[in-house]
């Protein structure tokens, strides 16, 4: 009798890992669906790059977020660290590369300090990267004091690249989602990313060193939020110093509505993908139904929490 029993046991945990992978999903077919209802000849090729393409920086800058909730931690210093990449993309990166290519490694080395910072004295993540946060809009503000400059040409070339079937938007989400999985949920690195988080000290006896580890995950966090800001930077063709404030908590929303945990180790890079791309469109949905742009903050909180009681409902059932 005991043999049923073990094999009974794991199939709450099976359903479980469905229903948080195909929530995200059933809430952007909803989304897509209104904005269908609204605008029906939205769903061609240019309509589609024009609803995705402000998706691509919060996608990347949701992933490394993920990375960061993965070892249990939050980054509040997200937008502002995408804002000091815009502003040195804007100032640097078309007349001076190799100036804009050292100041963007001495950020992703900073992260990586702050990485060893938070485990090496035990601090929490929250205050840290808070405090981090201010750092960042600092030197922003020193790189470029207003909003200006510009961004160099090849950069802003790329969104307007044209691609078959699919706008380019949707290939990039499709690729990260994809890269993603295979590294955090298929590798062995990704057993490390999400036992670093989960269990630390089965990690450390083991024999892998949780401060290497955390280094990493933070130098990868920053590396993705680099990415997020040269997208942005492609999009908007300058740079300015407070220009993607609500990448913090959008990120850790996107990271949440696609069954990612605080608790450190459970984490959905699929997911985490689609919960970006939900929360972008929702400006287009409130933007078609004439909603003032002052809801759309409140929108996406409601549409987090919906999400949130969902997957409450499908675990207690499970």
């Amino acid at each position: 009798m005991a043999m049923p029993d073990a094999i009974a046991r794991p199939r709450p945990l099976a359903w479980r890992a469905l229903a948080d992978a195909w929530l995200p999903l059933i809430v952007l077919a909803a989304m897509l669906a209104a904005i269908g209802m609204l605008r029906p000849g939205v769903f061609g090729m240019f309509g589609l790059n024009l609803l995705f393409k402000l998706s691509v920086p919060l996608i990347l800058a949701a992933l490394s977020q993920m990375l960061v909730v993965a070892l249990g931690d939050i980054d509040l210093s997200t937008g502002a660290f995408i804002g000091f990449v815009t502003c040195v993309c804007a100032v640097h990166l078309d007349a001076e590369p190799l100036t804009a290519a050292a100041l963007l490694l001495a950020g992703i080395g900073a992260y990586a300090l702050v990485g060893a910072l938070i485990q090496l004295r035990r601090l929490p993540s929250i205050i840290v990267t808070l405090g981090t946060s201010f750092v960042w809009t600092g030197c922003a503000v020193l790189v470029l004091p207003a909003p200006g400059g510009v961004a160099p040409a090849w950069l802003t070339a790329i969104p307007r690249l044209s691609m078959p079937l699919l706008p380019l938007p949707l290939w990039i989400a499709a690729g990260l989602a994809l890269v993603g999985h295979l590294v955090v949920m298929k590798s062995s690195l990704g057993v490390l990313v999400r036992g670093a988080g989960g269990n630390p000290r089965a990690m450390t006896r083991a024999g892998w060193s949780v401060l290497r580890l955390r280094v990493g995950i933070y130098a990868a966090a920053g590396a993705c939020n680099v990415a997020a800001g040269l997208a942005l930077s492609a999009l908007t063709t300058s740079g300015a110093p407070n220009i993607a404030p609500a990448y913090t908590l959008l990120s850790i929303a996107a990271v949440i509505l696609g069954g990612g945990s605080f608790v450190g180790g459970i984490v959905s890079p699929a997911g985490t993908v689609v919960g970006a791309m939900t929360l972008s469109l929702v400006g287009s949905v409130l933007t078609f139904l004439s909603v003032p742009p002052v809801w759309q903050i409140g929108a996406q909180g409601l549409i987090l929490v919906a999400v949130l009681f969902g997957r409450v409902l499908t675990r207690g059932r499970a």
